[in-house]
């Protein structure tokens, strides 16, 4: 029988019960032993709907990262507490899932890449969307060199109302920004992951914030998003070593007819291109001297199906991430990925501030 990673959860709020836990639960080789929230009734709460009967409840991370039967940590906590909390449970001797983004500041997503090379410890970043069916057959079609060289993108994540206004989202202390951060993240790392490039030259962006109600026809009612200090909308303009250009666009609230969900992104080649939007992969390429566009149905077959992972993209996510532990391999989101997103997501934050391109070494 294969052994058993026993995993800690230190943050049970929305994100570890609406993705983390019950993708860790369907796994036959997890048990998730130890659960840590600053709110104890949440993490009891935790415990007893996935924990094992003798599992631990904390209020306070580090006596969770005494535990030695514990092998792997996933960091669910909102952003300001990421870095510390990843850094400490690496020097630990864990194993560790941070959700997206990295860090609240890419210094802080730097010191997790160091822990991480200084420990020898495995940490990965919770990207679902690289582990979609769309995402995966992309990435093979692009690796078998379908679509040439890749040198312009556009990275989509655009709520026309969808401001979260619940936990800390809308506190710029904990989160460190907007839809920039909290949902183009997600964006920008499928567009890098698809065309294999982490080296970004340049960026100029934008923030936007100039709605007179944009909590108007939320669909989580309205709790003063108005009055919030973080962006509502931004733009930017990247330009990658290679002459490569992304343009990203992104929103929790802007007066446009077509939004576009988060984890879309359109790729351009020197021989073809795709479209991953609302979870729908399109081709298009000349055959023929004919414009021909695919729509790829990636319900069906089995591309994403591989190493024993089925279901949502959290639930592979979570079996690929397992996997990883088990067979002493990469995870597919690797920390130096991650890292390059994070140094982008903060150069349009602070290109936007001093109106200026920020540029890189």
């Amino acid at each position: 029988m294969e052994r058993i990673v026993k995993i800690g959860i230190i943050g049970c709020g929305g994100i570890a019960n609406g993705k983390h836990m019950p993708s860790l639960a369907k796994l036959k080789n997890v048990q998730m032993v130890a659960f840590c929230d600053i709110v104890l009734e949440r993490a009891q709460k935790a415990k007893e709907k996935y924990g094992t009967p003798d599992a631990k409840v904390y209020e306070d991370y580090r006596e969770l990262l005494k535990d030695k039967e514990i092998e792997v940590v996933h960091v669910l906590t909102p952003n300001l507490e990421h870095a510390q909390i990843s850094v400490d449970a690496l020097y630990a001797g864990k194993h560790v899932m941070c959700e997206k983004p990295m860090a609240k500041t890419a210094a802080d997503a730097k010191r997790m890449l160091d822990a991480a090379k200084a420990t020898g410890k495995r940490l990965t970043i919770g990207y679902q969307h690289r582990h979609k069916a769309e995402s995966t057959y992309a990435k093979q079609y692009i690796e078998a060199g379908e679509l040439g060289e890749i040198y312009y993108a556009n990275c989509l994540a655009i709520r026309r109302r969808g401001t979260p206004n619940w936990g800390v989202f809308l506190n710029e202390e904990e989160q460190g920004g907007g839809p920039i951060i909290d949902i183009a993240t997600h964006s920008l790392d499928l567009t890098l992951y698809l065309m294999n490039n982490y080296e970004p030259e340049m960026v100029v962006g934008k923030t936007h914030k100039k709605m007179e109600h944009p909590e108007a026809g939320n669909p989580w009612g309205d709790n003063g998003v108005s009055t919030t200090p973080l962006e509502e909308a931004a733009c930017a303009f990247i330009r990658m070593k290679n002459g490569a250009t992304i343009l990203l666009e992104t929103s929790w609230a802007l007066n446009t007819a077509e939004p576009v969900q988060e984890g879309s992104c359109v790729l351009c080649g020197s021989r073809a291109g795709l479209q991953i939007k609302n979870n729908q992969l399109k081709i298009n390429k000349v055959e023929f001297d004919r414009p021909v566009n695919i729509d790829v149905d990636t319900k069906a077959g089995g591309v994403a199906f591989y190493e024993g992972a089925k279901g949502s993209a959290a639930e592979i996510e979570a079996a690929r991430w397992i996997r990883s532990i088990i067979d002493d391999t990469d995870p597919v989101v690797l920390p130096e990925q991650a890292y390059v997103v994070s140094q982008i997501l903060e150069a349009i934050y602070e290109s936007s501030k001093t109106g200026k391109a920020v540029y890189f070494d």
